[in-house]
């Protein structure tokens, strides 16, 4: 799937038919009705495999929970990144106000190549600034939308990653998420909960690239010797193995966090930084251990070394995250 940069629809299918893409939907309308804990297990053990796979169970979960279609969340556009609420993207009313013609663009749009359905923020009244933002559900068919060429990735090359044009997108009032100009808050919520979801998948990623690379240290020798044997090596996997403990504790924590109602978004934050770091520092460190042959294709250490580094920058820059960690404390401290 890395080679062709297409997500094999069988994988698809089977995460469906298994249930694994609507973990906490409600039994009742066809979900498995379980915690955000075992959301965030679910993806860090897929995540181990291929963080391709997390990522797409992650999405569909935190931000789309939709039993049948794939979905994707446009928020992003060329000129609002971090600054996700400066976003362009107009909505205006119908004289009768019976739909919305929805004009703009998104950009680095996840899944959008497959999605049968799009959550479009977009502003319905621009003088209010980021209170005029409204979440609208777009269907795939609906005249105007045009899905552009795949982005051609470092890393994560599986997943479609589109932008995402709307011209005159005509869209019932009743397609309306939420509330109107609440669109805000629907953001804020859904990827504060997918930070924690993010961190899964890194958290997955740094165990599985560690897992795959640990046996080489103690079968290949040098001087007569496994090199998993020399201290020099010893402390840099101890390290490591440390690194992932101390990142699965803050991911459970902050899963913990939420599915008890409480406080979380601090936790997500630190989590989704320290698992990033985390994941990018040990897929650098298994290349190294597995010298020339952990820098070819032959091993997957160099695709999950290009798959980590998203995790810096998607659901929220490493720099955000710090940025949201340091209000939190302050106000803490400043009562």
């Amino acid at each position: 799937m890395d080679s062709a940069g297409e997500m094999d629809h069988a994988i698809t299918r089977g995460l469906f038919e298994n249930g694994l893409l609507s973990v906490e939907i409600p039994a009742d309308f066809g979900g498995s009705e379980a915690s955000f804990m075992s959301l965030c297990l679910t993806i860090e053990e897929l995540s181990k495999v291929d963080p391709v796979v997390g990522l797409l169970v992650d999405l569909q979960n935190t931000v789309v929970n939709n039993v049948f279609l794939i979905g994707s969340f446009c928020l992003s556009e060329a000129g609002s990144g971090s600054d996700a609420f400066a976003l362009k993207t107009k909505a205006e009313a119908s004289a009768d106000s019976s739909y919305y013609s929805i004009t703009g663009q998104k950009m680095w749009i996840s899944n959008a190549e497959y999605s049968g359905v799009y959550l479009v923020f977009a502003n319905v009244d621009p003088s209010k600034g980021y209170k005029g933002i409204t979440c609208f559900i777009v269907d795939r068919d609906m005249e105007g939308l045009e899905i552009g060429k795949p982005e051609e990735k470092l890393g994560i090359r599986a997943s479609s990653t589109c932008p995402v044009t709307l011209t005159e997108v005509k869209v019932p009032k009743e397609n309306i998420l939420g509330e109107l100009g609440k669109g805000y808050k629907i953001a804020i919520s859904t990827l504060n909960e997918g930070r924690i979801g993010i961190a899964s998948q890194m958290l997955g990623l740094a165990q599985g690239v560690y897992d795959q690379t640990l046996p080489y240290l103690f079968e290949r020798q040098q001087f007569g010797t496994a090199i998993g044997e020399f201290q020099s090596m010893q402390h840099q996997y101890a390290e490591a193995a440390l690194d992932i403990e101390t990142a699965r504790l803050l991911v459970y924590n902050a899963a913990r966090l939420k599915d008890a109602g409480l406080p979380f978004v601090k936790q997500a934050a630190m989590a989704k930084l320290h698992a990033s770091r985390v994941a990018e520092k040990t897929a650098s460190k298994c290349i190294e251990w597995l010298g020339g042959i952990g820098f070819t294709k032959y091993l997957l250490a160099e695709k999950f070394y290009r798959d980590a580094k998203i995790g810096a920058i998607y659901e929220g820059t490493s720099n955000m995250q710090l940025t949201t960690i340091a209000k939190l404390v302050s106000e803490e401290y400043k009562k």
